[in-house]
């Protein structure tokens, strides 16, 4: 494609006022983005040259003058040509599918173009040209896309779309017109086809999916605008109304309900879908100041918990990657606070990054834009609200015992949610004590004919130990399940030196328990009370507390004692106390769960459940009082 002259003045008009409009609608309580999008407004605003998705002339210039002064751009840009000289000897990829899934060779394609582009828009290697082109002729010769499963489509059509606009109308004639046609025929299409609700139940759902495949469906619609500018306009259009179901699950205070690993992959293509409208159409229509969506952020950073695990919740990874988190960077470029751009990690040598994420590429872009302009302090107590209520007590930037406290709120109904309400992690001196056990493999329970999505009350799903509240530690009634959809809330809080917060459990033992409240207090700078405030019913015969460690346990007079030997015979061990102060005459028991209760749990090394047991029969009044401190060593090396 040649370059032609810079937006008519008509359309620059319109653009300002869009932006205008789109601010005025987020400052009020109509969450809608702004969105005049006809096949007019398109052609009319779209910019004409290339590149114009997450790059074009005047974003080049901030990256090029970086790439000669700023050393996280020049270390990341390194890292991304390291990436790609390994795509360089790699074969071209092949339509593999896994189970229901082409899942993992459109993130591959995703990731090869973000390096390939990268390079090739900087120093415009024919080399790297050459095998952009035939990557790309690779995937577009697939039968399709796999519409079955929607986010295999929306990764591969922003792939192909970042392949046909970073090459910026370099690539062969007959190769640009074979891409255009599998975006249209095999990225947009197959999204009209209403009698398939896989292929259509993303574009207004409120998980992840909604994200990616809108982000995918506008990357496609942007590329193929001179084709088929009617089908863009009301494809991106048709994003637009969609993509705030998705963000309104950040609100109020920037909780992600599917926990730290889905806020990367859902945030990720939300911010690539801002930058190329910013790009493209120099506004994102009010996508970036949705309300809580930047707040998130400061969510992200708390669920790294010191010990480098994961605040792991819902499907949540365990652990972070020790690179820079290029996804938060965005919102250090938007706010100039250093707390949310990692340069420590930003600038590890090339060779020990390794391997990128799959939008590292684009992401190169917004490091570039950043301009540091503050830095905020890691705060000691945070709470959020929303489908999945947190809270986190922390003991600070500069904490000497490295102390963290995540609990959860919420449901089993929630997306990627447990039955996990009421439940908490807990890390002292470096140690999870207290642990939740995370996530595992989709695939290796759906081929086995599992049935892993249905949140019903009888599914399933909760036959499993991670998803069950079996498997966390909260609190079980008459050994049964969680009520699925009774959500926990935030009912008080209390910030200070001993900050305090309760949820609200009721609903989550609802027939169960006539009321339940369960309130945690960090008391010292080493440790934590949980009180549990219950009136029972009819129907209450037995109340379980439960606590999720990996360590090892001694029953002692008042609880339990978890230790952690260090690996050096010289050394004394780490302990965490837990200390039963409300019913010190009743015995915690241990219970093994390695190897776990059925052969399809994930199998976690020296998992147990610690358990206090308190029958009806010791309840007065129909109210129980329970009350646990957890307690570590101020000084575990002289073994306080």
């Amino acid at each position: 494609m040649k370059r032609i002259k810079p937006l008519i003045i008509l359309a620059l008009l319109t653009l300002f006022s869009c932006n205008q409009e789109a601010v005025k609608s987020n400052n009020q309580t109509n969450l809608e983005l702004t969105n005049p999008f006809t096949t007019k407004f398109l052609t009319e605003s779209l910019r004409k040259d290339l590149p114009r998705l997450v790059l074009n002339d005047e974003i080049d210039q901030i990256l090029r003058n970086k790439l000669k002064t700023d050393a996280v751009v020049k270390n990341i840009y390194q890292a991304i040509k390291l990436n790609a000289d390994e795509v360089m000897q790699m074969p071209f990829l092949e339509r593999i599918q896994i189970g229901k899934r082409l899942l993992s060779v459109s993130r591959e394609m995703l990731r090869r173009i973000n390096m390939l582009g990268m390079v090739y828009h900087v120093e415009k290697d024919p080399k790297i040209l050459e095998r952009i082109d035939g990557e790309v002729k690779a995937v577009c010769a697939f039968s399709d896309w796999n519409p079955s499963h929607y986010l295999d489509v929306g990764e591969m059509s922003m792939a192909v779309a970042f392949a046909l606009d970073w090459t910026a109308g370099n690539l062969p004639n007959s190769t640009v017109e074979l891409a255009l046609d599998a975006l249209i025929e095999k990225g947009i299409k197959p999204s009209y086809d209403t009698s398939k609700k896989s292929n259509i139940g993303w574009i207004t759902n409120n998980n992840n999916w909604n994200q990616v495949c809108n982000g995918g469906m506008i990357a496609a619609s942007i590329a193929i605008a001179e084709r088929d500018p009617e089908l863009a306009a009301s494809t991106i259009k048709r994003s637009l109304d969609g993509i705030p179901h998705a963000l309104e699950e950040y609100g109020p205070d920037g909780v992600y309900p599917e926990g730290s690993t889905y806020w990367g992959y859902g945030t990720v293509f939300s911010v690539v879908t801002n930058a190329m409208l910013e790009s493209s159409f120099g506004t994102d229509f009010g996508l970036g100041d949705y309300p809580a969506f930047k707040e998130s952020a400061l969510f992200r950073v708390l669920m790294n918990a010191p010990s480098g695990g994961y605040y792991n919740f819902a499907d949540c990874g365990d652990a972070r990657s020790s690179n820079g988190d290029i996804t938060l960077a965005w919102f250090a470029s938007k706010s100039g606070d250093e707390m949310y751009f990692e340069r420590d990690r930003l600038l590890r040598s090339p060779s020990k990054i390794g391997r990128l994420r799959r939008l590292d590429g684009a992401g190169l872009v917004w490091l570039a834009q950043y301009e540091k302009t503050m830095e905020s302090s890691l705060p000691t107590f945070w709470q959020g609200g929303g489908a999945n209520p947190i809270a986190v007590f922390t003991g600070g930037s500069n904490d000497p015992y490295s102390y963290y406290f995540g609990g959860k709120g919420g449901s089993g109904t929630v997306n990627h949610g447990n039955m996990d309400a009421g439940s908490f992690i807990f890390e002292l001196n470096g140690l999870r004590w207290v642990t939740d056990p995370g996530n595992q493999n989709y695939n290796d329970l759906e081929k086995e004919g599992f049935d892993l999505w249905n949140r019903s009350q009888g599914s399933q799903r909760w036959t499993l130990l991670n998803k069950s509240n079996f498997g966390h530690s909260t609190i079980t009634v008459n050994d049964q399940l969680h009520v699925v959809d009774g959500k926990a809330t935030i009912a008080e809080s209390m910030d200070g030196d001993q900050p305090q917060l309760s949820f609200d459990l009721t609903p989550t033992f609802k027939d169960q328990l006539k009321s339940a409240k369960r309130t945690f207090t960090k008391d010292s700078n080493v440790s934590l009370i949980i009180d549990d405030n219950i009136e029972i019913n009819e129907s209450t015969k037995k109340i379980t507390w439960q606590l999720i460690t990996t360590y090892d346990v001694e029953i002692t007079t008042d609880g339990v004692t978890i230790s952690k030997p260090e690996y050096s015979s010289v050394l004394p061990v780490k302990k965490l106390y837990v200390e039963n102060l409300s019913h010190p005459q009743i015995q915690m028991n241990v219970v093994s769960l390695d190897p776990p209760p059925i052969d399809l749990d994930r199998r976690i090394e020296g998992l147990k459940r610690i358990e206090l047991n308190i029958p009806v029969s010791s309840v007065n009044d129909n109210k129980l009082a329970i009350k646990i401190r957890l307690r570590g060593q101020k000084n575990w090396r002289a073994d306080y």
